[in-house]
């Protein structure tokens, strides 16, 4: 058949039609390769890097912070791994699936695990998101069972801290946090980043650039269900530096067990360099529960308990010295010469300045006493004499050159300067002159007069060691993992106190006489083979009116009973330790505190009763 026989309408028709269905050819190639050039070029580099991040991940690898131990090289702080739940949002096939999962393998609330998918999905499709940290070995189990069955689900090893005897020195140990955003941006940590835990406090926070190492990182392949295949390269963590602190631990447990059911403190230094041997604060508290993130319930609970189990009353407890304070009188009065060592003041019980009468805790009085039996009986009467003949000015100017009314510079811990009161003071403050009967109660350790138990081991180190003021310190050295030595702490000297040796000398026999003389309110605190100086203190709280206030039994209630003070040094001859005991509303000085000075000073020096 020829063209010719076509009908020329036919012939039309057909062109028509091949030219249509070229052009509709024409289109889907046009598509087609638009499609392409659009995928290829325009969205390339994105649909690239979702392949790579589908087969190749980078993991961050967060280093080994270092580790604290006490004098006698004994680990006090370690790391032990945590095994943390991810998931990948990019990764997840099946959303509502893998919540219902989670929740049914480790019981993952829903709602919690919608929130935090919600959060990183549309910002951080291929960022890692946290939904469980410190995972068991039985949850960590379930999860490597069913990983197949898990897309986007991945397992992460981490260090994580680990204070190996719960709340043991744990005011001195201090505790992590996660790091602020306003830290991140002051340039201060230039080696953590968002989620990161640093020191928030005491040892921790004080050295957090030696402890915190440096980060690595790997390139890691993956398999479909997120599992690791190999590793393509890596940059090794840099463990932090090991910190060496001057605490004993056998020391730090007595004195913390000394504590319990008690508020107090107790710190015992070496007086010969200031090196602190056991720092107690109580209550205290377990630095591991600040490891994983507190939770709500647990921090009203710490942070609203009348105790204050967070507070360092070591460093912060601010109250009045009570009879503790006659050692500054005392030194005061010999050197300005306003005391004779054998003048003799008469005590029946009460000093009268004006219509106030002032009384001795003595009620009959001690009779004629001179300064040494003054200190070891503790007479009031004959402190409020010389107190009254020195004036709170030159009492005070004493005070602070035993470094009492002023910060000492602790090298782990916030501290509180307490307060040592002057005549000009008081008018600043109050806008009033200072009274003669504020002296009074000023030489004994009374009226506005506030240290902390920090300062009172200062002091009374500083007498038997020949008058010089060290810097107490709880850090001893930072070194490597192979415990090379990277910087070592030397002993400061804060300043040396302006008083001749003759009248510490006589001071310092005194206070032998209130642990070892018949009539000496520190008896309970004598050893046999020791000899131990020391001096009470009971520092009143409130002054109460008769009856009122009692409780049911008659007696003051706890709240208003009186602070407990002790201060001593064994051997008195060259003195190895010197401690300050505070148990708040514990009673009398000679009855609450000194026993426990005993001990731990038995447990030091390693003698018997």
């Amino acid at each position: 058949m020829k063209t010719s026989d076509f009908d020329p309408i036919s012939i039309t028709i057909f062109n028509r039609q091949l030219r249509n269905a070229t052009i509709v050819v024409l289109a889907v190639f046009g598509v087609l390769i638009l499609r392409l050039w659009f995928l290829q070029i325009v969205n390339g580099g994105m649909y690239r890097t979702k392949s790579e991040h589908n087969r190749i991940r980078l993991q961050d690898v967060p280093p080994f912070r270092g580790m604290i131990f006490d004098r006698n090289g004994e680990m006090l702080v370690d790391n032990r791994p945590s095994y943390d739940l991810y998931v990948i949002p990019e990764g997840i096939q099946d959303r509502e699936e893998l919540i219902k999962s989670l929740d049914r393998l480790l019981g993952l609330d829903p709602k919690v695990t919608e929130q935090d998918l919600a959060k990183a999905s549309h910002k951080l499709p291929f960022t890692p998101i946290c939904l469980k940290k410190d995972m068991s070995r039985d949850a960590l189990a379930v999860i490597e069972t069913h990983r197949f069955n898990l897309p986007g689900i991945m397992v992460e090893v981490k260090p994580q801290r680990f204070y190996v005897y719960k709340s043991l020195a744990s005011h001195i140990l201090g505790h992590l946090g996660e790091i602020g955003e306003n830290q991140l941006k002051n340039g201060g940590y230039p080696n953590n980043k968002s989620g990161d835990l640093i020191g928030k406090s005491g040892v921790e926070r004080k050295w957090q650039s030696f402890l915190n190492g440096m980060r690595g990182g790997e390139q890691v392949e993956v398999d479909a269900a997120g599992r690791k295949i190999r590793v393509i390269s890596k940059k090794p963590a840099v463990s932090g530096k090991n910190v060496y602190l001057t605490i004993d631990k056998g020391l730090q447990t007595l004195a913390e067990e000394a504590l319990v059911d008690k508020t107090g403190a107790i710190v015992a230094v070496d007086p010969d360099n200031g090196e602190v041997l056991a720092l107690a604060s109580s209550p205290s508290f377990d630095p591991n529960l600040f490891v994983m993130g507190i939770d709500k319930a647990t921090w009203r609970e710490i942070s609203t308990s009348g105790g204050y189990p967070l507070q360092n009353r070591a460093l912060t407890g601010q109250c009045p010295p009570g009879s503790v304070f006659k050692i500054i009188v005392a030194l005061a009065g010999l050197e300005e010469g306003v005391v004779n060592p054998e003048e003799e003041v008469f005590c029946n019980g009460v000093y009268t300045l004006g219509k106030h009468k002032f009384r001795c805790w003595k009620k009959w009085g001690h009779g004629n006493v001179k300064l040494h039996r003054a200190l070891v009986e503790s007479c009031d009467v004959y402190f409020y004499t010389m107190g009254k003949r020195l004036g709170v000015n030159k009492i005070a100017r004493y005070a602070k050159m035993f470094g009492l009314g002023n910060r000492t510079g602790f090298d782990a811990g916030k501290e509180r300067g307490g307060l040592i009161p002057t005549s000009k003071w008081k008018l600043k403050r109050f806008g009033v002159p200072w009274q003669a009967g504020e002296t009074i109660s000023t030489s004994i350790g009374q009226s506005f007069v506030l240290v902390t138990p920090v300062q009172m081991a200062t002091l009374i180190s500083a007498v038997f060691n020949g008058g010089i003021l060290y810097r107490p310190k709880v850090t001893k050295w930072v070194g490597d993992s192979q415990d090379q030595r990277i910087c070592e702490f030397s002993p400061e000297v804060m300043g040396k106190v302006e008083v001749k040796q003759e009248y510490l000398e006589l001071v310092k026999k005194a206070l032998i006489g209130v642990v070892n003389e018949p009539h000496g309110t520190g008896w309970r605190t004598k050893l046999k083979d020791i000899t131990v100086a020391g001096k009470t203190g009971t520092a009143q709280v409130v002054k109460l009116k008769k009856e009122k206030e009692l409780d049911d039994a008659g007696g003051v209630p706890w709240k208003y009973r009186d602070h407990a003070w002790f201060v001593a040094v064994a051997p008195a001859e060259r003195p190895r330790i010197a401690l300050a005991v505070v148990i708040e509303h514990g009673g009398h000085g000679g009855s609450a505190a000194s026993p426990i000075a005993k001990e731990i000073i038995k447990a030091y020096l390693g003698v018997a009763e």
